[in-house]
């Protein structure tokens, strides 16, 4: 079981489309907690400096799909055991960790 999905799927025109990436793409310039609004509601994130991506475009029963995706650990794994070093507190106990949120992308 996924502790959060957010999953919209609706009509866009163009430019909907285009001030959603703009919107999408500011939140990862500035990174840390960031707030994305969806038109239905808000959504607050943690966005590390580190991200995995995929891309993949597929053509085919006379469209195009276009997936954009990006995933990173809902916790500070790496930050919590910098601070736990430099304190001295054992890795793992859970210093430094944050309520992060994991968000699953809506194709179209």
């Amino acid at each position: 079981m996924k502790d959060l999905k957010f999953e919209q799927k609706r009509s866009l025109s163009r430019l909907e489309a285009a001030d959603q990436l703009t919107a999408l793409a500011a939140a990862l310039r500035e990174g840390g907690e960031s707030e994305l609004d969806f038109g239905s509601g808000t959504l607050s994130l943690r966005i590390p400096d580190d991200l995995h991506s995929e891309m993949e475009i597929e053509i085919g029963n006379g469209e195009i799909e276009l997936e954009i995706e990006f995933r990173w650990p809902a916790t500070r794994k790496r930050q919590a055991q910098e601070r736990a070093g430099e304190a001295g507190t054992p890795a793992g106990t859970g210093a430094g960790r944050s309520k992060g949120l994991k968000r699953t992308a809506a194709k179209r």
